[in-house]
């Protein structure tokens, strides 16, 4: 007689609503194409996939490991600004003006800390090592600070309503991806070391609160990315629209994939002028959401490969009872530092994307307290824990919070509709 495996049962389950889920999201993006448009529909996907990359990574943390990591746009703003350090051309005029001052001032602060650890070895108790620290913090302050500010008022100075900051490598964006990831990785390693041994409700609010700041000095160091300026026109990893317009073999193709509506049209010309637009534009969207979804798949495979081994058991042993699990020799902090730091690596990378789907970085949109938790609805949507449930939730929050708006009118214009105008 064939046994019936009770989790086997529980999984088909899960992966049955998952596919349900998925069904009712593409059938209200196949609706907005259908009676809004379908760019619209495939800018909606485009951001769902982003927003299921943000999910997968903060599902990471709190999913496996019971972190509650508040400071997700942080994360994914460092994302954002290394797109720019990264694909933007250097500005040379920039450097020119200020790249010695700056320069100095990177020289005087590894100078400082290194003054600082020689003095911690040789006097490590008693006043005079104390006293003589302390001078080297205030001496290196004031160093620091005035070559710094020397190198900050020439670059913002250099073309303000153009660049006025130093721009990047010049590399192709999709570099940025990695970079992002490595970029809030190292974000992740500080915070870990400050905040990671507070108590989840206590993480939370050291996480937002350095959000913010993160957030703050982004908007306010124009000479790093613009600040509340903007950095736009960032290069694309698809192609643009005007070139797919004036490309003879798209108009071909154009013209080939509409030639029964063309042959019925009164003006053609016209009518393939038209299309052509239209389909410029879905097709650089179609382009987005490719590398998107192929994105999504490498983390979400690698997401469950790392869960069904040795090193996913022991962080969910970890993240049941911390107290057994330390009984058994296991460092808490130092794998609650591990699933941090990766965790915060793939909100990373979403922030890269995110810039690179925009074309542009604007620190002025990250909002901590409005869109973190945003992100942690879609991780609660799909359960904590699952990488697939991360996936599902941030498709439907994100296509809900997008779509509410215009149905809502639909919907309430559809009904008075029927109505007289005196009706209450």
């Amino acid at each position: 007689m064939m046994r019936i495996n009770p989790m086997m049962l529980l999984q088909d389950s899960h992966h049955r609503r998952a596919m349900l889920g998925f069904g009712l999201v593409f059938l209200g993006l196949a609706l907005v194409g259908t009676y809004q448009s379908w760019n619209t529909s495939l800018a909606v996907l485009n951001l769902c996939l982003i927003s299921a990359v943000m999910a997968m990574g903060l599902n990471l943390q709190w999913g496996y490991a019971g972190l509650f990591n508040a400071g997700v746009m942080a994360f994914t703003a460092v994302g954002g600004v290394t797109a720019v350090l990264v694909s933007h051309p250097p500005v040379v005029e920039a450097w020119s003006a200020g790249g010695g001052n700056l320069a100095a001032s990177v020289l005087a602060l590894i100078a400082s800390f290194a003054l600082f650890r020689l003095s911690g070895r040789f006097f490590q108790t008693g006043s005079t090592g104390f006293w003589l620290r302390l001078a080297i913090i205030l001496i290196g302050y004031f160093i620091i600070r005035h070559f710094f500010g020397l190198a900050v008022s020439a670059i913002e100075s250099v073309n303000p309503a153009q660049t006025g900051f130093l721009g990047g490598l010049g590399l192709p964006i999709l570099f940025s991806w990695l970079a992002g990831g490595l970029s809030a990785a190292a974000l992740a390693w500080f915070i870990g070391r400050i905040a990671l041994g507070l108590r989840s409700d206590y993480l939370a609010i050291a996480t937002l609160g350095i959000s913010e700041i993160v957030i703050s000095i982004l908007k306010n160091e124009d000479w790093l990315a613009r600040g509340v300026k903007n950095v736009t026109g960032l290069k694309r990893p698809v192609p643009y629209e005007i070139d797919l317009q004036e490309s003879e073999t798209f108009i071909s193709w154009v013209e080939w994939l509409y030639a029964s509506r063309l042959a019925q049209a009164d003006n053609a010309k016209a009518m393939l002028n038209d299309l052509v637009i239209t389909s410029s534009s879905l097709f650089v969207k179609c382009c987005y959401s490719a590398l998107f979804i192929v994105t999504v798949l490498v983390i979400l495979i690698l997401c469950n490969r790392a869960a069904a081994s040795p090193w996913g058991r022991m962080m969910r042993a970890i993240r049941d009872n911390e107290t057994a699990a330390q009984a058994m020799g296991k460092d808490i902090v130092a794998r609650h530092r591990q699933v941090f730091i990766l965790g915060s690596a793939i909100i990373g990378i979403a922030g890269a994307m995110l810039t690179t789907l925009d074309g542009q970085f604007t620190p002025g949109s990250y909002q901590p307290l409005r869109f973190t938790f945003l992100i942690w609805v879609m991780v609660i949507i799909g359960g904590s824990g699952n990488n697939l449930g991360a996936i599902l939730g941030g498709f439907i929050i994100w296509f809900v919070w997008i779509e509410a708006e215009p149905a809502a009118g639909w919907l309430m214009q559809n009904i008075a509709a029927s109505l007289d105008e005196d009706s209450a």
